[in-house]
């Protein structure tokens, strides 16, 4: 195994891996739920190993800034997971999110095993039927592969850096948005 990729061993925690745009505002998100062990920000979904941020930044490598979710399902559902993927940004917005331009800042699960793909797509087709947004979701639906970590400098990055202007005035405003929305879900 590569050093960048994670593990947790654990047999009871289980993955869900997620791109939502910046891996800084998913990672602050996932991490106030409770039954999420640990949030980890990486890449997935290229084609170049060991992917460096500015490598992907680039837009060149096919990797998407993504968390790797890791839960206890007897606390909280894959299900309960998606929910919150869906409300955690704008599933609309093709290789983008708000300023953050690019195929690496695109809307995608990468599944796990069948019964993620089978619920991530079945979710995705609901919201679409009913219009939960006023444009269709284009959510990307893939197999998992492989994770690469970001670097250290990435990890637990808004409990970090909260202070300085993109968490400010970006990953902030979204976190009280989904903690509002998620209030009864979140770590006491």
């Amino acid at each position: 195994m590569n050093q960048n990729e994670s593990v947790i061993t654990d047999s009871s925690v289980r993955t869900a891996t997620f791109g939502a745009g910046c891996f800084w505002c998913t990672e602050a998100q996932f991490q106030q739920l409770e039954g999420v062990v640990k949030v980890e920000s990486g890449y997935s979904g290229g084609f170049i190993d060991n992917p460096t941020y500015k490598q992907v930044c680039s837009g060149n490598t096919g990797h998407a800034e993504v968390t790797n979710i890791y839960y206890d399902p007897s606390k909280i559902s894959f299900d309960e997971l998606l929910a919150a993927f869906w409300v955690a940004h704008d599933p609309t917005q093709l290789n983008r999110q708000g300023n953050d331009v690019g195929t690496q800042y695109r809307s995608v699960v990468f599944y796990h095993d069948d019964e993620q793909r089978k619920k991530a797509e079945e979710y995705k087709r609901k919201l679409n039927e009913e219009k939960a947004y006023n444009d269709d979701v284009v959510t990307e639906i893939s197999p998992f592969t492989k994770f690469y970590k970001a670097e250290d400098y990435h990890q637990n990055y808004y409990n970090q850096n909260g202070s300085e202007s993109y968490c400010v005035f970006v990953v902030k405003p979204k976190l009280d948005k989904f903690k509002k929305v998620f209030i009864d879900k979140l770590k006491k």
